[in-house]
């Protein structure tokens, strides 16, 4: 049987890998990126325009999900790929993160999270056993079991509680996902790991997921208000240690370095906010950093944003072009931007893969970090 993941090549000291990760809809070149999609959408672009930009798997996100649209109708329709007309590859997150993005409205408790919904109100309550199902809805190719993220002031003692009940609710999640035939059915579950800043605590954790052998595992709790030298730490700490033959995935990161930084160090998946975030605000990401084009340099700029990128639709367009929408309020400068932006996350994942197989990724990495730092405008 042919195995979920394949590793195809260690480079070297920084550990940087080569893998292939196979899932129901299509298989996945590691290390990627992955565009996220909370609400069945990657915000104003279409499905066609994110396999133009390289796009291999996108986000959806099962808290937001389950409110709205909710998840019985999604499956009552054929699914999430079919509800949304995406074909390849989806990961959906558990709704763990919103207990600490939504922390004034849920309370946590020995079982799961009780949430007073951020649209109307009402009481939500998210268990290990009752995210599978979400998850199962939506026919997800890789979905995440139920954590507790803490917030990066939380002393050692809160965080300690957080691995406790993270660990728990993965051995419930990982026991039902195989009982009810999710697993079996070719669909991956990924533990996560917490345990913030703390070595013990990540390692601990890293070690007990692996007891329970999840198809993969994710590192979470990572850029969640900690200073910036803090975050490759907790990176580290959990690649050390992780299996070589699962795939690996940091939750929520991160700018074009901290990526390559991270795949340096032996992490294979990434997803982020950002490029289309930064987009909706004018914000365009090129090799010398980024560049804010809302600044009135760019009212006479006739460059495309990268020369590099002419053969995408942002290629057809001037800086200038695409001032002149965002200063307008325009929603056009926001979808091109994010085009853009997104084509340049995964154009540089394609890249790190290139660099991996040729096995010069250690001195391109850091000879690339140099340049964009050296300009970085932002």
């Amino acid at each position: 049987m042919q195995p979920n993941f394949e590793l195809l090549k260690s480079n070297g000291p920084d550990r940087a890998r080569l893998g292939k990760l196979h899932t129901l809809h299509g298989e996945i070149q590691t290390p990627i990126f992955m565009p996220v999609g909370t609400q069945g959408t990657v915000k104003g672009l279409l499905p066609d325009q994110l396999k133009e930009a390289k796009a291999q798997i996108i986000l959806g996100n099962t808290y937001h999900l389950n409110l709205r649209p909710t998840s019985e109708l999604i499956e009552k329709m054929g699914g999430l790929h079919k509800f949304m007309g995406w074909d390849g590859p989806i990961l959906t997150d558990s709704g763990g993160f919103q207990v600490f993005s939504l922390a004034k409205l849920r309370k946590i408790r020995e079982d799961g999270i009780r949430f007073q919904s951020h649209l109307d109100g009402r009481e939500v309550i998210l268990t290990p056993k009752r995210v599978i199902d979400i998850q199962a809805n939506l026919g997800s190719d890789i979905a995440m079991v139920l954590d507790e993220c803490p917030p990066a002031d939380a002393d050692r003692q809160a965080c300690e509680a957080a691995v406790e009940r993270t660990l728990r609710w993965a051995r419930e999640a990982r026991d039902y996902a195989g009982d009810t035939g999710f697993l079996e059915a070719g669909h991956h579950v990924f533990g996560i790991v917490q345990g913030s800043r703390h070595k013990d605590l990540r390692q601990a954790c890293v070690r007990e997921l692996m007891d329970m052998d999840f198809p993969g595992y994710a590192i979470g709790g990572v850029s969640v208000g900690e200073p910036e030298e803090e975050i490759m730490p907790q990176v580290q700490y959990c690649t050390e240690i992780l299996p070589e033959n699962k795939p690996r995935y940091v939750m929520g990161v991160g700018t074009p370095p901290q990526l390559l930084k991270m795949i340096a160090s032996g992490a294979d998946m990434f997803d982020c906010v950002m490029p289309t975030r930064e987009a909706r605000h004018g914000i365009a990401f090129t090799q010398d950093g980024k560049l804010n084009l809302k600044n009135n340099r760019f009212r006479e700029d006739f460059r495309p944003i990268m020369e590099e990128f002419t053969d995408i639709n942002t290629g057809k367009f001037s800086r200038s072009y695409i001032r002149h929408l965002i200063v307008s309020g325009e929603m056009l400068g926001g979808v091109l931007l994010s085009i853009h932006n997104l084509r340049f996350y995964l154009n540089l994942m394609q890249q790190a893969r290139q660099h991996i197989a040729d096995g010069d990724f250690e001195v391109w990495h850091n000879q690339w970090i140099e340049r964009y730092l050296a300009k970085n405008i932002d």
